[in-house]
C-alpha cells in the first residue's frame, strides 16, 4: 500500500483492474461535483462472517475478507477491483470517490481534484457535505485508542473499561478509577494471603483434630491469589486519552 499522505501516489499498489472504466466521449461532462466521503459513511470495521472479519465493498457490495489487513486504510475488492476505505482518512485528509468509482484522497480544504485514470481524467469539484449534528449520550466523550490510535466515543458512566470498535482491544477511558481498583485488589490480595499464612501457622497443630480449618486455609489462599490476578490484569491495561476537540 502507498503512503497515505502522498496525493500523487495511488492508494493501492499494483492496481491492475480486470475491467477498466469505459471511455468517456465529449458528450459526457468532464467537470462534476462530488461530496467528500464523510467519516460516518465508512463501512464498519468488520462484520464477523464464519469467524472471519469481513466488510462490504462500497462499489459492488461484495464481501471482502480483511483478515490481517486491518492496519491498512483502504482495501481492494477482488470482484470489482475498486478500493474501499476501512479506516477514517488521516487528519487533514479526506476520501473522494470519482463517478468512475476510483477512490481518491486529498486535503480536507481542497476545492477540486483530477481523477488520475487515463480513461476518465475528470475534474472533480468537491461539494460541501451536508452538515451533521452528532448527539451524544450524557457522560460520553471522544478518546484516542491506546493501541491503534483511532478515535472512538465511549460513555464513561456505562462501564469502567472501554473496548475500541476498531482493534477490539480493551483499555481504560481517561480516568484513574481503574488504577484505584487495581490498588484495592492488590492490597486485598496481600491481606488475604497474609491472613492465610497466619491462620496456617497458628492452627497447624489443631488442623489434624478439626477438619474445618483446612477449608479456612484454602479459602484464604484462593481469595488472595484471585485478588492478585485481578490487580495484575488491571495494572496491565493501557489508558486511552481524551481526543482533542474537533
Amino acid at each position: 500500500m502507498a503512503e497515505i499522505g502522498d496525493e500523487n501516489t495511488p492508494l493501492l499498489k499494483n492496481d491492475t483492474p480486470g475491467e477498466p472504466p469505459p471511455n468517456y466521449n465529449d458528450a459526457v461532462s468532464q467537470n462534476v461535483t462530488v461530496p467528500p466521503i464523510a467519516p460516518n459513511e465508512l463501512p464498519p470495521p468488520y462484520t464477523p462472517q464464519g469467524g472471519l472479519p469481513m466488510i462490504n465493498c462500497k462499489v459492488c457490495q461484495a464481501l471482502i475478507n480483511i483478515e490481517g489487513k486491518t492496519n491498512q486504510h483502504v482495501i481492494k475488492c477482488t470482484v470489482c477491483n475498486e478500493a474501499t476505505p476501512i479506516k477514517a482518512a488521516p487528519p487533514g485528509k479526506q476520501y473522494v470517490r470519482c463517478p468512475c468509482n476510483c477512490l481518491l484522497i486529498c486535503r480536507s480544504g481542497a476545492a477540486k481534484i483530477a481523477c488520475p485514470r487515463q480513461q476518465c481524467k475528470r475534474i472533480i469539484h468537491l461539494g460541501n457535505p451536508v452538515p451533521m449534528v452528532t448527539v451524544r449520550a450524557p457522560g460520553s466523550a471522544r478518546f484516542v485508542c491506546a493501541y491503534c490510535t483511532q478515535v472512538f466515543v465511549f460513555n464513561q458512566g456505562s462501564a469502567l473499561l472501554a473496548r475500541c470498535p476498531y482493534c477490539r482491544r480493551v483499555s481504560t477511558a481517561g480516568n484513574s478509577s481503574v488504577r484505584v481498583r487495581a490498588w484495592i485488589y492488590l492490597i486485598a490480595g496481600l491481606i488475604f494471603l497474609g491472613a492465610g499464612i497466619g491462620v496456617t501457622v497458628g492452627t497447624y497443630e489443631l488442623a489434624s483434630e478439626t477438619g474445618g480449618i483446612y477449608v479456612a486455609w484454602i479459602g484464604a489462599f484462593i481469595s488472595g491469589v484471585l485478588f492478585l490476578i485481578r490487580a495484575g490484569y488491571l495494572f496491565s491495561i493501557r489508558m486511552s486519552e481524551y481526543a482533542p476537540p474537533q
